[in-house]
């Protein structure tokens, strides 16, 4: 949780996570058996749209998952068909 960073920025909501990993492994007499390191990162952008602000955006961290919830604009909607008279 504390390594994911949520950004939002021109309609575009940004998740990006980095991890470092430091492990060592010693025997019972306190000699390095093993060291491990390890560090990685991630971004991933997605178009919500310009009308999405930050307050809409809900984040939740549960059980090693990520649950944003966004809510979804109705898409304008277009003028129905329309017949034109023609003359004459």
């Amino acid at each position: 949780k504390d390594e994911i960073k949520l950004s939002l920025e021109n309609g575009y909501l940004s998740v990006s996570a980095a991890k470092g990993l430091d492990k060592e492994e010693k025997n019972k007499k306190g000699k390095l058996i093993r060291q491990e390191r390890y560090a990685g990162a991630m971004q991933r952008s997605f178009y919500v749209g310009d009308a999405v602000k930050q307050e809409d955006v809900k984040a939740k961290f549960e059980d090693g998952v990520l649950k944003l919830s966004i809510p979804k604009n109705e898409a304008e909607k277009l003028p129905e068909k329309q017949y034109i008279a023609i003359e004459g």
